[in-house]
């Protein structure tokens, strides 16, 4: 295919497919998508004492595993936040499946940037130092007491509340304000 047709395929389906279907990352992921092994996300979930009157945000969400079982275990509603537009087409696809649509969104947004203050419950799977840089919009948006749980990573020399052994998987438990 010459360069002149292959632009002119580009200009057509530019014209046929929507805009809204030409999802484009808004900048490169910070890290590479590892899923949470689902006994993390349980334990994740059970340290945060998760309820039904929760809003449980997943900053990073990747396929969405962790507002989706927080909305069919304990019956909370659940946001997932994922820059990388594939990440958020599996975790509807993913949501789909587990028929708690009604409870639970995914949105393609900058996790950086994206309003947090509704949450109760903040969870992450990021590297340490996305979580520091993390820390003043933690502190800043969300209320005094909401609940942050990491996979893996800890805060710098912010204590955790608590931590847990996962099968040799840390998990870590902070709540706001995180000093």
């Amino acid at each position: 295919m010459t360069v002149r047709r292959f632009v002119l395929s580009l200009a057509i389906l530019a014209l046929v497919v929507p805009a809204s279907a030409q999802q484009t990352p808004l900048r490169s992921p910070d890290v590479i998508f590892v899923p949470t092994p689902q006994e993390v996300v349980d334990a994740m979930l059970k340290l945060a004492k998760v309820t039904k009157n929760d809003v449980v945000y997943d900053l990073g969400s990747g396929d969405g595993r962790i507002p989706i079982t927080a909305a069919k275990t304990y019956g909370a509603r659940g946001v997932g936040i994922d820059i990388d537009p594939q990440r958020i087409k599996e975790a509807t696809e993913n949501l789909k499946t587990a028929a708690v649509g009604d409870r639970v969104k995914f949105l393609n947004q900058d996790l950086f940037t994206t309003d947090i203050s509704e949450a109760t419950v903040v969870t992450l799977y990021l590297l340490p130092s996305l979580n520091l840089k993390l820390m003043p919009k933690l502190n800043k948006e969300l209320k005094p007491g909401t609940r942050i749980v990491s996979h893996a990573f800890d805060m710098g020399e912010a204590k955790p509340t608590e931590t847990l052994n996962v099968n040799g998987r840390t998990v870590y438990f902070w709540t706001t304000p995180i000093k």
